[in-house]
């Protein structure tokens, strides 16, 4: 079963807006059995509209199409499908009346443009809206089922999970399709790939594996389809299994989660408590253990020492190790980190100080250069890491390699 999905709107192709709908309808129907052969955005241009729907036309058993179904004059779509569908505009009063009833609980008049929202293509199916003034429609032409939906991602998510995808799940039958994620870190893809050449050379024919990377994380998706979902579920656990023996060291965690997820239910689970002593990142490791809902039982607190008078006087950095060895060097952010450790009363200390760039490197300290230690009572265990000259990149990565040495502190220790 294949399937196409089209987004419309100026605002996704110039960058105002990111395309999430696409994502998120790729995933549901992908779940469905889907698979989703194109994603393409177009302007809110009636030709470049009918020129996709044309296309598109028999090439897939369903076209999902979000966007351009507002109240404004530029939201052409609803014309330019009627169009297309050599049909006219009818005014259905079930929609209407949901729209005056909405308008009225949030104490607003209904004006013309509202009004014709309720106006659909008199061959669609309507979706009706309960979060939003515009309905959703469904289209049948030559075994190509065509839905649009508005462009507002709550309200499309609304419509799709009430009406389309019970539809779907009635109308298509299809193998099973099982998307299995282990999220690791550690190692670059190539290298990962290399490890995992046997593992890739023994999988069955009815099971992928994929690489996924971003920012130094390597998301590893198993995929696997078949017919018995039981059976299916315990191939792909089998492999999984298989995974964590080859590469141990790299998998953090399964699914979406993040890494500062994943230390934090290690520090949880161990009583462990966490602070940080920051410079380059600048407060980017505390936002993200802090950004996980319960954090607060395992983070004490952070300094963020980005000038040397606050290493000094707040984290007890001597005058002569900045002197002798510079602020990013393997004694300062040691310093950095037992000063910490001393400062909060924590089990661990993550101290980070590097070279974020764009300007600071020196032929010796390159843009890129960090420096992480993490301090614990017994010991302090630090590196030195290489990155990129990209500032935000750098910070990012210079954050996340300190929230995995901690994770390995821990399941070391």
């Amino acid at each position: 079963m294949k399937a196409e999905i089209i987004t419309i709107g100026d605002e996704l192709l110039i960058g105002q807006t990111v395309n999430t709908n696409a994502a998120w309808l790729g995933a549901e129907l992908s779940r469905l059995g889907f698979d989703i052969v194109r994603s393409t955005a177009i302007h809110d241009r009636r030709e470049d509209i009918l020129r996709i729907l044309s296309d598109v036309n028999g090439r897939a058993e369903l076209v999902m199409i979000t966007g351009g179904l507002g109240p404004t004059s530029d939201d052409i779509t609803k014309q330019t499908l009627c169009e297309f569908f050599d049909t006219t505009l009818v005014t259905n009063q079930e929609v209407l009346g949901m729209i005056e009833l909405m308008l009225q609980r949030r104490n607003m008049q209904l004006n013309e443009n509202n009004r014709k929202q309720a106006d659909v293509p008199a061959s669609c199916r309507v979706l009706f809206n309960a979060t939003g003034t515009a309905p959703g429609m469904w289209f049948e032409k030559e075994g190509t089922i065509f839905i649009s939906l508005p462009g507002v991602p709550l309200e499309m998510k609304y419509i799709m999970t009430e009406h389309v995808l019970p539809e779907l799940k009635k109308r298509f039958r299809s193998d099973i399709i099982i998307h299995k994620n282990l999220m690791t870190y550690g190692t670059w893809e190539a290298r990962l790939a290399e490890l995992l050449t046997d593992f890739e050379a023994q999988l069955p024919t009815h099971i992928k594996l994929a690489y996924l990377p971003s920012f130094g994380v390597i998301k590893l998706r198993l995929t696997g389809s078949g017919n018995d979902y039981e059976r299916l579920s315990e191939d792909i656990d089998f492999q999984v299994r298989k995974l964590y023996n080859v590469i141990p060291q790299y998998i953090y965690g399964e699914d979406e989660v993040s890494i500062e997820e994943a230390v934090g239910r290690l520090l949880k689970e161990r009583n462990l408590k966490v602070c940080t002593a920051e410079s380059c990142t600048g407060g980017r490791i505390s936002q993200m253990i802090t950004s996980v809902p319960g954090s607060s039982a395992y983070f004490s607190g952070s300094v963020v020492a980005y000038d040397n008078s606050v290493k000094m006087n707040l984290l007890g950095v001597r005058k002569s190790t900045l002197e002798s060895f510079g602020a990013v060097s393997r004694e300062t952010a040691e310093e950095m980190a037992s000063g910490a450790l001393s400062l909060f009363g924590c089990d661990f200390a993550i101290a980070v100080t590097g070279i974020s760039g764009p300007d600071g490197g020196t032929p010796e300290k390159p843009v890129g250069t960090v420096w992480i230690s993490i301090a614990s009572a017994e010991k302090i265990t630090s590196g030195k890491h290489q990155f990129i000259n990209d500032r935000n990149i750098n910070i990012r990565r210079f954050a996340i390699e300190a929230l995995n040495m901690l994770r390995l502190r821990i399941l070391g220790d």
